[in-house]
């Protein structure tokens, strides 16, 4: 650090000794003009009484010839008598000799005798006083000549005063007086002053540097302090700043693996690590540049798993999620190094294989991909079974756009599962148009209800021995104001698929609960009738919820529902027979649809809280044409009689079919025979004046 006392105290001593020499010289140099001064004065005064007392008789020793023998003018002056004169004038003064120079600067005239005729024509002095201008100057003699013999250290001053006459009214310099004047006693005083003043001055400044060195000594302690914990502060600071910039390189570390970890997240599956979707379209769209750079062919395979969702819903997706990541592990071992498997989510991978052959080569993998399928696939205690349908579009031969080659592969995939799945479909031509056809069709169908294009229509159920109107069946129909009729067998698929059935299913439920209650106000009870259900919304789990808040708005008993169930539907829900219950718990009457196209056996179906057994159509239209049918047509019946069931036949549609049915027993039918499906006003004027007697001419035709 610094010294600061060490400098300044060096600085300042230096500085003040200066100030105190500076001073001591400045106030000697005062002293000694104020001497000059008044010696002048003083000679001025002399010479003054020189020239009004003594000048007369000097002057013609003046006016002489000056150019004469120093001998000659000695004796001129020792004749004049002038010594002993002055000699008088100066006793008792501090005069010590007296000169008197011509105006040439010949010495004319000195108390000491000797140096009479000395020329000081270039003296400074004789020449200032010739100028009318007196001037003085002090120095200090070892010896001098006095008037009284020889001093030893004297301090004399000298003075050169102008000597006036008067002629003519006009004032001129005659000559010049030199008096010498002993100042010895004033300069010794005025050296004992300057040693007084000189002490005081230096006491002053010491006490001065004194004060000024404890201060700065204090305040270098002070700065020393405030350095050191300044150093300390510094340092700490620099701790801090290297610890602030650790942790900021930790942080901008941390950042970097963030960014890139978000970069990979953003570009690959998080379940299966596989590219993600975006990831895919980007190293498509390269394999799709190199294609038309090199003139070569790829394939895009569009892989879905069949069935994927019943492990989720059965199974939990815990477990669907560790199929995913097993089927992934299992798929990539078919992948060659250069090729992209990636997931698009939920259970759809796809593949882009690049320098194929040709359709072969892509065959050839998709059969490959199929057959990792046969085997069982383990997570945890499960053993599971999977099959998938696999779509395949080509470049260039399907297009060149990544987004064109997805959706025809897509396509093609979806063609796949219609032709029964666990299979590949290449695709063609005319999947584009069933695609968009499928896509306008959906577009309609979710805005078929908001544009009222949606109703239900009703087919009677008959009492085969009455022939009385027993129930009837809602069936749901779409009249498109731009594509005109469209049959439930092509938009029904197509809502389960999409997931729009659940609305629909909803709004049935009321259209057909809120008919009921309007046939009961204009005298037409209708005993039951019966909803088909989708496994949707036996799935959804809030089905009882739904239909006891539409009955109580409506106002309809729940025995007045039967609910329609699919023998499929029943077998591959896990918890079927818990939600049955619960339906039955309601009140609603149960039937199990299209009994006998199944696989369920007799002791299952003994199990199930249903009321009511329908007989296919498929069965019915065989009587009179086929032994098989017939016999299970009778089986079925005698089934249902065992079980307390109510037998339903469907599709009836001739007379000999009814007979038939009469005579094994069944209970109800329905069919064209007796009326198609048809609009609620309509269904209401046809049967309002229905009698007990209804049909007895088909009944007498189905006894003959």
């Amino acid at each position: 650090m610094f010294n600061l006392t060490r400098y300044f105290s060096t600085l300042s001593f230096v500085l003040m000794a200066l100030a105190a020499g500076l001073l001591t010289l400045y106030y000697r140099s005062i002293t000694n003009e104020q001497l000059l001064h008044h010696e002048q004065n003083r000679a001025e005064e002399f010479t003054q009484v020189f020239e009004n007392s003594l000048w007369p008789h000097f002057k013609p020793v003046i006016d002489a010839d000056q150019s004469a023998s120093p001998d000659v003018l000695r004796e001129r002056a020792a004749t004049t008598k002038l010594r002993e004169a002055l000699g008088n004038m100066m006793r008792g003064t501090t005069v010590l000799k007296i000169k008197i120079y011509s105006r040439d600067g010949i010495t004319a005239f000195s108390t000491d005798p000797q140096q009479i005729g000395e020329n000081k024509a270039g003296n400074a002095g004789f020449r200032s006083a010739l100028n009318d201008m007196p001037r003085s100057e002090l120095t200090h003699r070892n010896q001098f000549d006095a008037i009284e013999g020889t001093l030893e250290e004297r301090d004399v001053i000298s003075t050169y005063v102008p000597i006036h006459n008067i002629e003519n009214g006009q004032q001129h310099v005659d000559g010049v007086f030199e008096v010498y004047q002993d100042v010895t006693t004033f300069v010794q005083e005025a050296d004992r002053h300057l040693k007084w003043v000189s002490t005081g001055v230096v006491a002053v400044l010491a006490a001065l540097y004194l004060a000024q060195f404890m201060v700065v000594r204090r305040a270098q302690t002070i700065l020393r302090a405030q350095a050191r914990a300044l150093e300390d502060t510094n340092q700490e600071l620099d701790h801090r700043v290297q610890e602030r910039t650790h942790d900021l390189e930790n942080e901008i570390s941390e950042r970097r693996r963030a960014e890139q970890r978000l970069d990979y997240l953003a570009h690959h599956d998080p379940l299966t690590d596989l590219p993600n979707r975006l990831l895919f379209k980007e190293r498509l769209l390269q394999s799709l540049q190199q294609v038309s750079r090199h003139d070569a062919q790829l394939a895009v395979l569009f892989i879905d798993l069949d069935h994927f969702k019943d492990v989720n819903d059965t199974l939990g997706h815990s477990v669907g999620d560790a199929l995913l990541t097993t089927v992934t592990r299992r798929l990539q071992t078919c992948i060659r190094p250069g090729d992209t498997l990636a997931r698009l989510g939920g259970d759809e991978f796809i593949c882009i294989l690049e320098n194929i052959g040709g359709p072969a080569s892509a065959l050839e993998v998709a059969d490959q991909l199929l057959e990792l399928f046969r085997q069982p696939f383990f997570v945890g205690d499960n053993q599971l079974y999977l099959s998938a349908s696999i779509g395949i579009s080509q470049a260039p031969a399907d297009g060149t756009e990544v987004d064109v080659l997805v959706r025809k592969a897509d396509a093609a995939m979806y063609q796949a599962k219609a032709h029964g799945r666990n299979r590949s479909h290449f695709y063609t031509s005319t999947m584009t148009t069933n695609a968009q056809e499928r896509i306008q069709l959906e577009g309609l169908l979710r805005e078929a209800i908001a544009s009222n294009e949606l109703s239900v229509h009703f087919q009677p159920k008959i009492e085969v021995q009455s022939g009385r109107l027993l129930g009837a069946e809602a069936l749901l129909r779409w009249n498109s104001a731009e594509l005109g009729s469209i049959p439930p067998s092509r938009f029904i698929p197509l809502a389960e698929e999409t997931g729009f059935i659940m609305e629909l299913g909803f709004w049935v439920l009321c259209e057909t609960c809120r008919q009921v209650a309007a046939w009961d106000e204009v005298g037409l009870r209708v005993p039951v009738v019966s909803i088909n259900l989708s496994v949707k919304q036996l799935e959804r789990g809030n089905l009882p919820e739904l239909l006891r808040t539409i009955m109580r708005e409506t106002g309809i008993t729940p025995d007045r529902i039967e609910l329609e169930i699919t023998e499929s539907v029943i077998m591959v829900m896990e918890d079927a027979f818990t939600m049955l219950a619960d339906l039955r718990a309601l009140g609603v009457r149960l039937a199990l649809d299209d009994f006998g196209t199944g696989f369920s056996s007799l002791s299952y179906l003994k199990k199930l809280p249903v009321q009511t057994l329908k007989i296919d159509r498929a069965f019915i239209i065989g009587i009179g044409e086929s032994r098989s049918d017939e016999s299970i047509i009778q089986a079925m019946v005698d089934i249902s009689r065992s079980l307390n069931l109510v037998s339903v036949a469907e599709g009836v549609e001739t007379a000999e079919q009814f007979a038939f049915l009469r005579r094994l027993g069944c209970e109800q039918v329905q069919g064209y025979l007796f009326g198609k499906p048809v609009p609620a006003n309509e269904f209401l004027s046809r049967w309002q004046a229905q009698t007990a007697a209804a049909l007895p001419a088909l009944a007498l035709t189905g006894q003959g």
